[in-house]
């Protein structure tokens, strides 16, 4: 840099010399002078146009940021108010305490499907609780972290919920077919009870789980087993394809339904 100032300086004390020597070498040195100072100029608008646009370009990117962080804050606004919504439509039974929740992840590939939600004991969640959604029951919760949750499904082979079913409310348990994610059985029917096609099967209240009268799902068909009993096909309401919301439902009696049990020898 300090090279080039020197070059500059005596190129123009050089230029400043031939000017005094001929008419001819002043209008050529006329011309030179104005072709560098448009050059020098023009640098230096460039420069200034670089500098105002890195500029613009902070402003911008602060400009996103800010928008970033508004739509990052309306959408968790929206998402509570959507997990409020469904556990409003659900909340009944005083009995139960309603937590709504948001799903983190959920397997429906396999016999023993889980589920994992975003709510653990920090937020009041226990073991042995229901998990339901406005479609009927998805599962129950069977371990508990500190923010979050693990259950199983109703697709899952191991969970059997208390139902009652028709308009005669004959109790019977439900449970997953093992092959539609909609697709249920409900077993142990006596064979001289009769339950048409379409009737709705419901959660009896029975189990210290759910409430009673959770709609789950409507009969297909029925067969007989073994000339003993009757077996009913269901189709839930439930839909675990599109299922992002549910709602924990916790039984605030059930310490002493089960102290009772124990009690009275309840095996």
């Amino acid at each position: 840099m300090i090279s080039a100032a020197i070059f500059i300086v005596l190129e123009i004390a050089a230029l400043a010399m031939l000017s005094r020597s001929s008419s001819k070498q002043n209008i050529w040195l006329n011309q030179l002078s104005g072709s560098v100072n448009a050059f020098l100029w023009g640098g230096g608008e460039k420069i200034r146009s670089h500098f105002m646009l890195q500029d613009q370009n902070d402003e911008l990117v602060r400009i996103n940021a800010e928008l970033q962080a508004r739509l990052q804050a309306y959408e968790n606004a929206e998402e509570a108010a959507q997990e409020q919504a469904a556990t409003q439509s659900l909340v009944g039974d005083s009995r139960f305490k309603y937590t709504s929740a948001t799903i983190i992840k959920m397997s429906r590939n396999t016999a023993h499907n889980y589920i994992i939600i975003n709510k653990g004991w920090e937020d009041g969640i226990k073991e042995q609780s229901g998990i339901i959604s406005d479609n009927g029951v998805v599962g129950i919760i069977t371990a508990v972290g500190r923010h979050q949750a693990y259950g199983i499904t109703m697709m899952n082979n191991k969970l059997r919920i208390s139902t009652k079913v028709g308009r005669e409310g004959i109790d019977a348990p439900l449970m997953w077919d093992g092959i539609s994610p909609d697709g249920a059985i409900v077993d142990d029917i006596p064979p001289h009870y009769e339950v048409a096609v379409g009737d709705t099967v419901r959660t009896s209240g029975y189990s210290s789980l759910f409430p009673a009268g959770i709609a789950l799902g409507t009969t297909v068909e029925s067969r007989l087993v073994d000339g003993s009993k009757k077996q009913i096909k269901v189709t839930l309401f439930q839909n675990f394809k599109t299922l992002h919301y549910v709602t924990v439902v916790e039984n605030l009696e059930r310490e002493e339904i089960m102290a009772l049990e124990e009690q009275g020898g309840y095996q």
